[in-house]
C-alpha cells in the first residue's frame, strides 16, 4: 500500500517545473521498490490519460532495489514541462497524475491540477527513478 503526493518546491527553469513525486508506504509491511515509476498527466475528471506518459531521465537511475519500511518515503524527481511551450498544443487542465510504481499494475492517483496536452506526441513529463530519502 503506497500513498502519493506531489512537493513542488523543486524550483523551475526555462518552462520547466521540477516536482518531488513521493510514495510512503503506508502499510504494517516492508516494500520494495526498484526503479522508475510510470507517471502521465490525467484530466476530465475520469482519468483520461493526456497526451504522452513521462519519458525516463537517464541522468538520473536507478542506484538498485530501495527497502521501504513501514511509514518511510520514496522520492523521485519529476520533471513538468509548461503546455504553452509547445505551439502544436492543445491545452487541457489536468486533474494530477497518475503513478505506476515500478512493476506495479496498480496505480496511484496524484491530484494536482496543471495544463497538459492533448496530442499524444507531446511529452510534457519526465521522470527520475527513485530514491530512499
Amino acid at each position: 500500500m503506497l500513498a502519493g503526493s506531489v512537493d513542488d518546491s523543486g524550483g523551475g527553469a526555462a518552462g520547466h517545473i521540477y516536482l518531488k513525486l513521493q510514495v510512503k508506504n503506508t502499510s504494517t509491511q516492508a516494500c520494495v521498490l526498484d526503479g522508475y515509476p510510470g507517471v502521465s498527466l490525467v484530466g476530465g475528471g475520469n482519468g483520461t490519460q493526456l497526451g504522452a506518459a513521462a519519458t525516463r531521465d537517464p541522468a538520473l537511475p536507478s542506484a538498485g532495489p530501495i527497502q521501504l519500511a513501514p511509514g518511510a518515503t520514496a522520492v523521485a524527481q519529476l520533471r513538468y514541462t509548461q503546455a504553452g511551450n509547445y505551439q502544436n498544443c492543445t491545452q487541457t487542465p489536468a486533474d494530477g497524475f497518475r503513478v505506476y510504481p515500478p512493476s506495479a499494475t496498480d496505480a496511484l492517483f496524484i491530484a494536482h491540477p496543471v495544463t497538459g496536452c492533448a496530442e499524444s506526441s507531446i511529452v510534457l513529463l519526465t521522470i527520475g527513478a527513485f530514491k530512499a530519502v
